[in-house]
């Protein structure tokens, strides 16, 4: 698995600005790991925090394609959000520890058994795309398997095989991808903040752009 890292990043970034929908996984993974950093992820759910942690996914989520038709949320309310903020908000410090340098055998175990936990959250069968989406944005712990992504990396399933060939790329091009600390952008001040895209996101913008040049796309 071969990929024009620095390429495709910068390609990726150009598009990048506050005010565009790239910087919705920004604002949104800047929320839940505020709280995180907190070590108030269970408050995620209560009182007021349960709508504005809802609101925060449900932009997200919206902006990055998940209110269309086949989005899997079309017709829902933001309701529909409540059970899936709950069960992040019950998820363990260990969960929150999870990305790609730990996509072990055991690690690779943990990240599945999220997605199974996320998917029973929802009141309707996710797609694999909702489901990495909702993961990505919040825990940033595996690349959302969308079909720019999927046609960059040349197919991907929410599977063991899948993860381990992330795994086998992030191994053969660590240095690289440990170069590229990319700042999320903070919503308040339009600049970097001090936390830094995860392993899982920055292989996501890399094979996500693969797969959008692959189509011929000049704009978004």
């Amino acid at each position: 698995m071969t990929a024009d890292i620095e390429g495709s990043l910068h390609a990726f970034l150009c598009r990048r600005s506050p005010a565009t929908r790239y910087a919705s996984f920004d604002y949104c993974f800047n929320y839940f790991q505020d709280a995180r950093d907190a070590q108030e992820t269970a408050g995620l759910a209560r009182g007021d925090q349960l709508e504005l942690s809802c609101l925060h996914l449900g932009f997200y989520l919206a902006s990055w394609g998940m209110m269309r038709g086949r989005g899997g949320l079309h017709g829902r309310s933001l309701q529909e959000l409540v059970q899936v903020v709950q069960a992040i908000a019950n998820e363990p410090a260990a969960t929150w520890e999870l990305d790609v340098p730990g996509y072990s055998e055991t690690g690779i175990g943990a990240v599945l058994a999220l997605a199974d936990r996320i998917n029973a959250a929802y009141t309707f069968t996710a797609s694999p795309v909702l489901i990495t989406k909702t993961m990505l944005g919040v825990f940033g712990c595996i690349p959302a398997f969308d079909r720019f992504f999927r046609l960059g990396f040349g197919g991907a399933a929410l599977d063991r095989a899948t993860l381990t060939m992330i795994s086998d790329f992030y191994t053969a091009n660590k240095s690289a991808l440990h170069a590229a600390r990319i700042p999320t952008l903070d919503f308040t001040t339009a600049t970097d903040t001090r936390r830094c895209y995860t392993q899982a996101k920055i292989i996501d913008m890399i094979f996500f752009q693969e797969g959008y040049r692959r189509t011929g796309k000049v704009r978004d």
